[in-house]
């Protein structure tokens, strides 16, 4: 094989001269700049306000998420108001032209219950009140023996012989609701016995004395004791 001829070889030369590369930059340099001008669009105005066209100045917008609002950690809302208009919602109270019934229970007892007419249940009996009366209320004497633990089944139900609802089949208009206080506990209603009250045309709730007693007070007051009754047992009473 021959050796390349010395016309050859300058020809070779001259045609890849330094004139030849510095043309082709601008070129490859504006391409360059044209891809990151539609690779990142998003940042135009940055780009823009750099004053450089480089594609070394094309930085990416971070998105950086909303901070919430950190809750208050004093509930102060400052001095009062002196606006006539301002209303004070904690002395607000809606039932404080409505007088409280007489019968009213202002404390229960392990024994028994005091009323706001003065009157005192002691011995272990329970109160039923019903139309604005208070009654002496021994719901085991129907059972074995009269035993007050007999007054909850082998099932662990409140039941009671339909005797003890007697008073409520003898007033009219019967009362809408009656609350059954269970003394410091709650057991479930027997069906019998829940299927007796429902008979008169009574719905019934059961929940233990101290809030029968709170519940009575606040809806007797609120919607008359003509449409509100109670039948409870003294705390001191536990079943089985």
């Amino acid at each position: 094989m021959h050796p390349p001829s010395l016309q050859l070889l300058r020809a070779l030369r001259t045609s890849i001269s330094p004139t030849t590369v510095r043309a082709a930059t601008p070129l490859c340099a504006n391409l360059t700049r044209m891809q990151a001008h539609i690779a990142s669009p998003f940042d135009s105005s940055r780009r823009h306000n750099s004053g450089s066209n480089g594609p070394a100045h094309i930085r990416p917008t971070r998105m950086v998420s909303r901070a919430h609002p950190s809750k208050p950690r004093s509930h102060d809302r400052g001095p009062p108001s002196k606006e006539d208009t301002q209303t004070d919602f904690a002395a607000l109270n809606v039932l404080g032209n409505i007088p409280t019934p007489t019968t009213a229970v202002d404390a229960c007892l392990d024994t028994g219950f005091h009323l706001d007419n003065g009157v005192k249940i002691t011995g272990g009996d329970g109160v039923m009140l019903v139309g604005g009366e208070a009654f002496t209320w021994r719901p085991w004497l129907g059972k074995q023996d009269g035993d007050k633990s007999s007054m909850v089944n082998a099932k662990g139900q409140f039941e009671v012989d339909e005797q003890a609802w007697g008073l409520l089949d003898l007033v009219w208009p019967r009362p809408d609701l009656l609350i059954l206080g269970m003394g410091a506990s709650i057991y479930p209603l027997a069906p019998e016995t829940r299927k007796r009250i429902n008979a008169l045309g009574i719905r019934v709730e059961v929940v233990d004395t101290r809030n029968a007693a709170a519940q009575f007070n606040l809806l007797a007051t609120e919607r008359g004791v003509s449409e509100i009754a109670a039948a409870m047992i003294p705390i001191g009473w536990k079943g089985r």
